[in-house]
C-alpha cells in the first residue's frame, strides 16, 4: 500500500517491517503516523523506542518493530550514508530484513527486479505443481530459475490476493477457482 503511494525506498523498507504478520489495514494507519513524525533515518533515531511503539500500535510484535526500525536507522546512517541499499545482499547485512523484504524493497523501492516470496507463494507455487520446494527461500530460487523475468514483480501481488481469497492454506475454494481444471492440488486434503 505504502509502495502504491511513495516509491521511497525508505518508507518502503520501514513500511514492509511494520506488515510482516500484521494486516494491511493495520499497517497502513500505522505506517501513516509514524511518516508524519519522522519519514528519515536521521528523524527516526531521534524518537525514542516507546514513541515509535506508540505510533505503531497496533501492528503485531509492536515493541519489538520500534528496536528493529531504529537499528535499521541507526545502520543506514552508519554504514550507507543514510541511503536504503539498493541490492538484496546489502539489505539483507540490515538486522531484521530478510529475503521477502529485501525483495520488496529492491522492487517497489527502486524498481528493480526480484521476487517476494510470502507464505502465499511458497504454498501456491507448489500446489500448482510449478516448483517442488521446502519452503519460501528455496521457492524464490526455484522461481528465479524458472519464472521469466518479467513476471517476477507481478507474481507475489497475484498470489497473495489470490492465496487470501480463494486458494486458502485450509480448505481452498476450489469451486469459485478460475485454474482449477489446471491444477493438480498437491497437498490440498479438503476443499470447498
Amino acid at each position: 500500500m505504502i509502495a502504491e503511494q511513495d516509491r521511497d525506498p525508505f518508507r518502503v523498507l520501514v513500511a514492509c517491517i511494520l506488515s510482516l504478520r500484521t494486516q494491511d489495514t493495520t499497517t497502513g494507519p500505522a505506517a501513516a503516523r509514524l511518516f508524519a513524525v519522522a519519514d528519515t533515518p536521521a528523524t527516526m533515531l531521534r524518537l525514542p523506542a516507546r514513541r515509535i511503539e506508540r505510533l505503531i500500535y497496533p501492528v503485531g510484535f509492536y515493541r519489538t518493530k520500534a528496536h528493529v526500525i531504529l537499528g535499521i536507522c541507526h545502520d543506514l546512517l552508519e554504514r550507507f550514508e543514510g541511503r536504503v541499499p539498493d541490492t538484496i545482499d546489502e539489505l539483507l547485512t540490515l538486522n531484521g530484513v530478510g529475503r521477502k523484504t529485501a525483495n520488496l524493497v529492491v522492487t517497489m523501492g527502486f524498481g528493480k527486479p526480484g521476487i517476494c516470496v510470502d507464505t502465499h507463494v511458497h504454498r501456491i507455487s507448489n500446489r500448482l505443481g510449478y516448483v517442488k520446494t521446502k519452503n519460501p527461500e528455496e521457492t524464490e530460487m526455484a522461481l528465479r530459475g524458472k519464472l521469466p523475468r518479467r513476471y517476477w514483480i507481478g507474481y507475489n501481488d497475484l498470489l497473495v490476493s489470490f492465496g487470501q481469497n480463494i486458494c486458502a492454506p485450509i480448505s481452498p475454494r476450489c469451486s469459485l477457482c478460475p485454474v482449477t481444471t489446471l491444477c493438480p492440488r498437491i497437498g490440498v486434503t479438503t476443499k470447498r
